[in-house]
C-alpha cells in the first residue's frame, strides 16, 4: 500500500512571528519545522502501512528556500521519500494554488492508494486544501476522518461532527483529512533521525511540475494590530437588573 502524506513545514511557533514589511507575510526564511497538525497524518499513514504489510509513505511539500528540516522530521518517524517544491514564485500562494502544486507533486511519484493531509494548517487556518486537492485529481475526499481503516480496497471513516461522528465510506484511491487525535503520532528514534539523512528528498519548481507561474498569489496590502479588548459593562443586581441584561442581548439581536 502506498501512502501520500501532504506536509506543512511552518515558523516555530514558540518563537516570535515577524513579518516581510515589503509583503505583509509571515517571514519563512529561517528553519521551519514540521506543523504539528501533519504529524497526525505521518503517523496515520505508517500505522495503515503496517496494516496492509507492506508498501512505503511518501511525502510532499511546499517550502521556500529548500527548507527540509521539517521533512526530515517526517523522514525520522519512517517515511520513505518525499518530494520538495520550492521556488519563489509560489511566495504568497493562495490555498487552491498549494492544492494545485501539491496535486502536481503527488503525480510525480505514481501510483497512489490514499493522500492524506491535516485538517488545516497551524499557521493558514484556510481548512480548504485537502479538498481543493482532491477536486484537482478528480479523487473522492473524506474531511474532519477521527478514525481511518482500510478494508477490501475502501476508505471507512470515522467522520467527526458537532453530533459526534458519521460512518462514511468510499473507494480508494482517495483524499482523506484527519483531526489532531487520530492517533498519538510517534517520536522519532535516534536510529530515525540518522537513517533520515540519507533518505531522497526530490527538490523541484513549479516549471519542473508543470505548473504555471504564479499570477494567482494573494497579496497583503495592509496588517494592523487588533484593537484593545474594552471593559465590560457591570451590572449590579438591584432586584431589576434582569431587564438591563434582556435590553442588552435584544440590542445584540441575540433575543
Amino acid at each position: 500500500m502506498n501512502v501520500i502524506v501532504c506536509v506543512k513545514q511552518i515558523p516555530d511557533p514558540a518563537l516570535p512571528g515577524e513579518l516581510d514589511p515589503s509583503t505583509n507575510t509571515l517571514k519563512r526564511d529561517g528553519k521551519l519545522i514540521l506543523d504539528e497538525s501533519d504529524s497526525y497524518g505521518v503517523e496515520m499513514a505508517l500505522q495503515l502501512v503496517t496494516a496492509a504489510g507492506g508498501g512505503e509513505v511518501s511525502l510532499v511539500s511546499m517550502a521556500p528556500n529548500d527548507e527540509v528540516s521539517g521533512l526530515r522530521t517526517a523522514l525520522a518517524m519512517g517515511a520513505a521519500k518525499a518530494v520538495l517544491v520550492s521556488d519563489p514564485s509560489l511566495a504568497g500562494a493562495d490555498a487552491l494554488t498549494t492544492a494545485k502544486v501539491l496535486a502536481a507533486a503527488t503525480k510525480r511519484l505514481g501510483d497512489v492508494d490514499l493522500i492524506i493531509a491535516g485538517t488545516e494548517s497551524s499557521d493558514g487556518y484556510t481548512g480548504t486544501v485537502p479538498e481543493q486537492l482532491a477536486e484537482v485529481l478528480g479523487l473522492p475526499s473524506i474531511t474532519f476522518a477521527k478514525t481511518v481503516e482500510i478494508a477490501d480496497g475502501t476508505l471507512k471513516v470515522d467522520r467527526q461532527t458537532e453530533a459526534g461522528y458519521d460512518e462514511v465510506t468510499c473507494p480508494l484511491p482517495a483524499v482523506v483529512s484527519v483531526t489532531a487525535g487520530v492517533v498519538e503520532p510517534r517520536y522519532p528514534s535516534f536510529k530515525g533521525i540518522m537513517a533520515a539523512k540519507s533518505k531522497p528528498v526530490d527538490t523541484v519548481t513549479a516549471a519542473d511540475l508543470g505548473v504555471e507561474s504564479v499570477s494567482w498569489a494573494q497579496q497583503i496590502t495592509s496588517v494592523e494590530d487588533a484593537p484593545a479588548r474594552e471593559a465590560g459593562e457591570v451590572i449590579e443586581d438591584d432586584g431589576e437588573s434582569f431587564n438591563k441584561i434582556v435590553e442588552f442581548l435584544d440590542n445584540l439581536k441575540v433575543i
